[in-house]
């Protein structure tokens, strides 16, 4: 999905998001294939800018897939095609102390990018976190995260490609892991169990190190990806710049994934728990360089999704509060609307992609 100005629309191109007027009413539904009339009316009612389908979505490939199964279908589809992938990489590391990085390369190529530049991912990546917790589960879908969050900030292809890797390969050092730690919430860890924990941080980086052409910054998020810029992370309480980049990005996908995710040990929550707690660290734990532009967009993702709040009662998301709130306004079916940072007794429990 991309943005494009109405001014720049040309007819037969796709919408990938429904447009809807001040009053909520629907202007014109997603998938609706443009024409000259519908490109006037855009202009005639002053909608400067609107989401139609890339390339990706208009690919054989992706078409076919969606021919049979509908696009979340066609999404949760691939990504079952490559976790079995996954796990290999991780079993052979394990046994040999060597990542199989000719497979892994192969995979972000072919795989993880083109899933990371859809324009449902978030939606998607979701629907997947009642799936099993493994270690190659989790770094599939933080892979793919930090792939679409590099499309957020700008990042050029390259750079895209590496950080999708870091990604998948930030959590390598628990194939050191026994099984009986990866098992464990990490909020119960004690003694010689949590100092094993915090090590596998830097048995990534080791594990890395000896990979010929392998960036610096992907070595670095393995072992950086649990430092926070006020320095209250592990393993060495690094701070601000003296955490690489990639890592500063691969800490909020992972945080947004661990928040997400149906752990044992944990409650799941909603994307909306997770951005709140993404907009209340932004300026201590967090990088607000990378924050910005993910709290924008990911916002931007929700709006008009059902949900349901801890009363019981049911809505959709209608917009949220300019100054970075942490909560959405939240349209009910009784008709109100309601500001949830004025509310903190109401909390969104269900969450359905549109």
């Amino acid at each position: 999905m991309r943005a494009v100005s109405v001014e720049d629309l040309k007819p037969g191109m796709i919408l990938a998001r429904t447009i809807v007027n001040d009053d909520m009413v629907v202007v014109l539904s997603e998938d609706t294939l443009l024409t000259k009339a519908h490109i006037t009316r855009l202009t005639f009612l002053n909608i400067p800018v609107v989401y139609i389908k890339d390339e990706y979505e208009l690919s054989r490939n992706y078409q076919n897939a969606s021919s049979i199964f509908n696009r979340g279908n066609a999404f949760v589809k691939e990504y079952d095609s490559v976790v079995q992938e996954a796990k290999s990489i991780f079993d052979e590391t394990g046994k040999s102390g060597n990542v199989p990085m000719s497979e892994t390369q192969d995979m972000v190529k072919e795989t993880l990018a083109p899933m990371a530049r859809n324009s449902g991912a978030i939606d998607y990546l979701y629907e997947l976190n009642h799936r099993s917790s493994d270690v190659y589960n989790h770094s599939l879908r933080v892979s793919i995260l930090a792939g679409v969050i590099a499309k957020w900030m700008r990042f050029n292809r390259a750079k895209t490609r590496e950080l999708i890797l870091a990604g998948f390969l930030h959590d390598i050092g628990k194939t050191k892991f026994p099984q009986r730690l990866l098992d464990k919430n990490i909020n119960n860890l004690q003694g010689e169990d949590y100092e094993a924990y915090i090590k596998h941080t830097v048995d990534g980086q080791h594990v890395l190190s000896g990979i010929a052409g392998l960036s610096d910054g992907i070595k670095l998020a393995a072992m950086q990806h649990h430092e926070r810029m006020d320095g209250t992370g592990f393993p060495f309480g690094s701070t601000g710049t003296d955490i690489h980049e990639y890592a500063r990005v691969i800490m909020i996908a992972d945080l947004y994934d661990n928040i997400t995710t149906e752990r044992q040990g944990y409650v799941k929550q909603t994307p909306f728990a997770a951005i709140a707690q993404l907009t209340e660290n932004m300026y201590t734990s967090l990088d607000p360089e990378v924050c910005v532009p993910v709290l924008t967009h990911i916002k931007d993702a929700f709006l008009g999704s059902k949900i349901t709040l801890n009363t019981g009662e049911k809505g959709f998301i209608a917009a949220y509060p300019n100054d970075f709130a942490a909560h959405p306004i939240v349209s009910m079916s009784s008709g109100l609307m309601i500001n949830l940072n004025e509310h903190p007794e109401l909390v969104i429990t269900e969450y359905n992609p549109k």
